[in-house]
């Protein structure tokens, strides 16, 4: 049998062998322009950070900000931008490594490691990936009930069906589908624009939020369950994922590059960063006028509801508004309509990046590809399984009992971000200070390196740290003194899994290098001796 025919064999299968190019389809298919202006330059390699940017202001950030505003004012100001400032950082790392290296995050971390370790990465970033599904998949259902006013379970179900909107996406070609989540980030920056210039928010008050003080990372005061350390942790883990950072390395080779061409590649960098800081600078003033509304928008201790729902219904409950023009809008309705609109778009947005980055990491990690649309069903039938369960159990409940489940749900869920970060962190760290890997010229330089392993090690701590309260969440707002002691042992129990797993992915990596730059020595040598 013939290679073609072989492919075109494995092509009638659902689920095929595939170790070529990140995302082949779209790799290399957008042409740039070159002798050209700044602007018209920039202009064409935008695109891909906006996909990023979309993980940044995605449903799961939402309640964190506006909560951690309303309780603390603007104390958590300097934790987004700090958060965000990360983010740029290792995304930087992950769209010049992907540029550089022509592969993506798994497929470099796989070539240096061996299999077992592969298949156990990729298993952790999966569940990181339906753990932002969850959160996706409840920010969808909420939004089509308080639009529409479709029953929970209904609107649950009817989040399955974007994957028609995928498939009709794949079909457009990659820049209009870039083009099209630009316009939902404008979408739902315009919502929040509006909403926080109508409050009339303290902006010195603001601006001071925007340095960190010995109060930002505080064990106390306790303001509605909420420690300003547990309300930094929650926009610290709502923030910087983990498949960012394996979409970014994949998508940043969509454009057409000379590869034999150093200047080129150092042209796409410097673009792709440009592209790349400006959309992470959209989704940090999102972030902010979220913590914002949460202080200038609602009286201070007035939404004892956190979710979704609450929020919304703030949104139309004037005795709960700060300012008399807020409620002379807010009586019309168009305070929260416009806040689910916003909630939509931002749950459309998370779908097409979260397929994307599904089909990344199992190319990448275990040499596996389905089609996009199959990909898509997989994922989401899963991840709207434990939202039926918590819909369904609480039916007979209260109103408010059901939004809390849902709420909790949603929040519990990215306890498993907190489990793969440091795995993407680490190895984009370490591949991309690789002369192996990077070269001398595209290597990181030493204040890269240090930023990056400050961030690292930083963002590893805090969400070690964060762990036994997220697992004694489980027990639901007010577990018992065995029950908080169970969940602290197996928090701790999992931190010693991380470690050990974390000191064999750093060391896969090293030898995985070592043998990598010995075998590039040794091709080098016999190209010589033959010349």
């Amino acid at each position: 049998m013939s290679q073609n025919e072989s492919k075109t064999h494995k092509q009638h299968y659902l689920i095929h062998y595939a170790n070529g190019p990140s995302l082949e389809e779209i790799n290399g298919t957008v042409e740039v322009p070159k002798g050209k202006g700044f602007w018209k330059t920039l202009f064409m390699y935008s695109g891909p950070g906006a996909l990023v940017a979309v993980g940044y202001m995605d449903p799961g950030n939402w309640s964190t900000s506006i909560t951690g505003g309303q309780n603390f004012s603007y104390l958590l100001m300097s934790v987004i931008l700090m958060s965000s400032l990360i983010a740029m950082l290792l995304q930087y790392m992950a769209a010049k490594l992907g540029i550089v290296s022509q592969m993506d995050l798994a497929q470099a971390t796989r070539a240096r490691t061996g299999k077992t370790l592969g298949i156990i990465l990729w298993i952790m970033t999966e569940l990181a990936i339906m753990a932002t599904d969850i959160a996706e998949v409840i920010g969808g259902a909420i939004a089509l009930y308080l639009l529409f006013n479709i029953p929970l379970v209904i609107a649950v179900f009817l989040t399955v069906l974007d994957v028609l909107l995928l498939l009709l996406l794949t079909k457009i070609g990659f820049r209009k589908i870039e083009a099209i989540v630009v316009c939902l980030i404008l979408v739902i920056l315009a919502v929040f624009i509006y909403q926080v210039a109508l409050s009339d928010p303290a902006w010195g008050a603001m601006f001071k939020g925007l340095v960190p003080t010995g109060k930002t990372f505080a064990s106390s005061p306790d303001v509605q369950g909420m420690t300003p350390i547990s309300g930094a942790l929650g926009i610290i883990g709502a923030t910087v994922m983990p498949h960012n950072l394996y979409l970014h390395s994949a998508i940043s080779q969509t454009r057409k590059i000379d590869h034999n061409d150093q200047e080129d590649i150092a042209r796409t960098v410097k673009f792709s960063t440009w592209d790349s800081n400006i959309q992470l600078s959209l989704a940090f003033v999102v972030n902010a006028l979220l913590l914002i509304m949460g202080v200038a928008v609602f009286k201070s201790g007035t939404v004892q509801d956190p979710s979704f729902f609450g929020l919304y219904k703030a949104l139309s409950d004037t005795s709960k508004l700060s300012n008399g023009v807020l409620i002379g809008v807010a009586k019309s309705g168009i305070l929260s309509t416009l806040f689910a609109v916003a909630l939509l778009a931002s749950g459309q947005n998370s779908t097409i990046t979260g397929t994307l980055t599904g089909q990344v990491v199992m190319e990448g990690f275990i040499h596996m590809k389905m089609p996009l649309w199959a990909r898509r069903l997989v994922t989401r039938l899963i991840s709207v399984i434990p939202v039926l369960i918590a819909v369904i159990s609480t039916s007979g409940q209260s109103e408010v009992q059901q939004h809390v489940a849902i709420n909790n749900l949603m929040n519990n869920s990215q306890v498993f971000l907190a489990f793969a970060l440091p795995f993407s962190m680490l190895p984009l760290l370490m591949l991309t200070n690789s002369k192996t890997e990077m070269g001398l010229r595209f290597k990181n330089s030493l204040w890269v390196n240090i930023l990056g392993w400050v961030s690292v090690a930083g963002l590893t701590y805090l969400n070690m740290i964060g762990l036994p309260g997220s697992i004694e969440a489980f027990y639901g707002d007010n577990p018992t003194a065995a029950q908080v002691s169970m969940a602290d042992n197996i928090a701790y129990v999992i931190i010693v899994l991380i470690i050990a797993l974390l000191i064999w992915t750093i060391t896969d990596l090293y030898r995985g290098d070592k043998r990598l730059a010995q075998k590039e020595a040794l091709e080098k040598e016999q190209n010589q001796g033959g010349q």
